[in-house]
C-alpha cells in the first residue's frame, strides 16, 4: 500500500466495520476494509485505512455518527 494511506479504524467486527466503511464512502471518503482475521476462526481485526488527505474529515465523521 501506497504510503499516502492511514489507518482510521479497526476493530474485531467484521459488521462495525463495513457499517464505518460504508458511512465514510456515503461521505465522499475512499475507504478500503483489510480483513487480518484468521480463517476459521476469525482471530483477530478489521482495518480501515483511507487516504490521508481525508483523516481530519474522516475523524469528524466517525465522531459526529457515534461510530
Amino acid at each position: 500500500m501506497k504510503d499516502d494511506w492511514v489507518k482510521i479504524y479497526s476493530s474485531s467486527d467484521y459488521y462495525r466495520c463495513e457499517i464505518v466503511r460504508q458511512v465514510l464512502i456515503d461521505n465522499e471518503i475512499n475507504a478500503v476494509l483489510f480483513d487480518k482475521q484468521g480463517f476459521p476462526y476469525k482471530i483477530g481485526d478489521v482495518e480501515i485505512y483511507i487516504h490521508q488527505k481525508d483523516y481530519q474529515k474522516a475523524i469528524e465523521v466517525i465522531i459526529s455518527k457515534d461510530l
